[in-house]
């Protein structure tokens, strides 16, 4: 076995098997504790429960949980490896959560027979939950599952693997635009994938402001004359004269890829604007290897998906202060606004000094706003309180509080 592979699944398997525990919050060691913790002082917050439903967020974990829940058909990039495989994600997902963010998590894997069934199933779990957290599930049915559960929902249900890149995609092309002396008001960007990523990145990218977007898929550039697109794709398609990715690249300011490795030639690097930006994301090989791009280009500003290049477009950037402020606030959903807040701070926090545990954490002398450095790092405390409480803000805001 590869020395990572040793090391991982050496990891997950001792001191004892899997990376979560449950541990109790309140003291149970004497018969009087043990009244309070089961019956019959139980009774008692089951009675104001059942009185009044709000009073759960009062006497039990809700407000501070968050259910991880997948089908296991999209798990990382190694595609549909059913709902049991997909454990050891969703145990991960839940230490971040609890890691950055302070949240309780339950990873819920489901094995469900149609999409209906897995809605359903969420449903009839989502009382226990302060929020939910939609993971690693394929497109098209990844839309539906989303919709539905926000519709029929009173709590935060969020869908990472779309909302959550396009919260980092839009934190870091600020930074990127600003730095190459460019806006998102007037970048030509093209799209490479416009599946659940690349659909959620264009339609948070159009709300901050971008108006010249070119969405690419396997058949060919959308068009608003294709009569295959559907409702997931149809308010993200161009009426621009161009049917091919070649062709859209011509001039692009930016490029962002959420499709396969190795699917961008260099020599499309060439024909794009001068100071282009380029988003890498595909994992765990990127669209095109940063290498090879900055030998094409020497005024390109690249990021990826993996922590080996610098600038990772990072999903926990985003999800455990997403949820926090949205827990903190009481919010019935994540609405575009917070999203565009969290977006934000992630990008303010980019430009100011980096503090030294950050540094330390990562064994660096040096670090400051720039081409290889355009959003925060995962281990930076300023997230909790900044992300967190801009999101909360925007929460508050709508809810009128």
């Amino acid at each position: 076995m590869s020395d990572l592979k040793t090391r991982a699944l050496h990891y997950h398997q001792f001191p004892k098997p899997g990376k979560l525990s449950v541990e109790s919050s309140k003291p149970c060691a004497t018969q009087a504790d043990l009244s309070l913790a089961y019956t019959p002082g139980v009774a008692e917050p089951v009675r104001e429960i059942n009185r009044d439903p709000e009073n759960a967020y009062k006497y039990t974990n809700k407000g501070n949980l968050v259910a991880v829940i997948t089908d296991g058909t999209a798990v990382l990039g190694l595609g549909n490896m059913g709902a049991l495989a997909s454990k050891p994600v969703m145990e991960g997902k839940a230490v971040l959560f609890k890691r950055f963010a302070d949240i309780d998590v339950f990873d819920i894997e489901v094995t469900a027979p149609t999409i209906e069934a897995f809605i359903e199933t969420v449903v009839n779990i989502a009382p226990t939950f302060g929020g939910i957290n939609l993971e690693d599930i394929a497109a098209p049915h990844c839309f539906r599952i989303e919709k539905e559960l926000r519709e029929r929902l009173d709590i935060p249900v969020f869908h990472d693997d779309q909302h959550g890149t396009a919260v980092i995609v839009g934190a870091a092309l600020l930074n990127a635009l600003a730095l190459q002396g460019k806006n998102l008001a007037d970048a030509k960007i093209v799209f490479l994938g416009a599946g659940a990523a690349g659909c959620a990145c264009a339609r948070l990218l159009k709300v901050m402001g971008a108006k010249h977007l070119v969405m690419v898929d396997k058949s060919g550039v959308l068009k608003t004359s294709r009569p295959d697109l559907h409702d997931m794709n149809r308010d993200l398609a161009t009426s621009r004269d161009v049917s091919s990715l070649s062709e859209a690249m011509v001039d692009a300011d930016v490029f962002i890829g959420v499709s396969a490795a190795n699917a961008l030639s260099p020599d499309l690097l060439k024909v794009m604007a001068a100071k282009p930006v380029v988003f890498a994301l595909a994992n765990p090989d990127p669209e095109i290897l940063p290498s090879l791009a900055h030998a094409v280009r020497d005024d390109i500003l690249m990021a990826t998906g993996r922590s080996d290049f610098p600038n990772q477009v990072n999903n926990a950037l985003c999800f455990p202060y997403l949820f926090r402020g949205a827990l903190d606030a009481r919010a019935k959903q994540i609405s575009t606004a917070m999203q565009v807040a969290a977006a934000e701070a992630l990008a303010e926090i980019a430009r100011e000094p980096v503090p030294q545990e950050v540094l330390d954490a990562y064994q660096l002398t040096e670090l400051s706003f720039g081409k290889e450095y355009i959003i925060p790092k995962p281990f930076d405390p300023r997230l909790m309180k900044r992300v967190s409480g801009r999101v909360a803000d925007a929460a508050r805001a709508e809810q009128g509080k």
